[in-house]
């Protein structure tokens, strides 16, 4: 299962709305809207990856909400 399916299934299973998309640099970059937990779990979950994903590093930047709605993986 790939890094971005990977957050889109966990975000969707605790109500977090955002998106995963890879960048040109082969980086990938999420956005988590949603209850503070909800969001710490899915910063942790970046930091390990899926099965396989080697994770290097995990820059956070908290945000003011933008009202997104459901989560996109593309």
């Amino acid at each position: 299962m790939g890094f971005r399916y990977t957050l889109a299934r966990a975000a969707q299973s605790r109500g977090i709305a955002g998106f995963a998309r890879n960048r040109p640099d082969g980086t990938v970059e999420a956005v988590f809207e949603g209850e503070a937990d909800a969001v710490d779990a899915l910063v942790r979950l970046a930091h390990e990856g899926p099965r396989g994903a080697f994770v290097e590093r995990v820059d956070v930047a908290e945000e003011e909400a933008e009202g997104l709605s459901g989560f996109d993986a593309w």
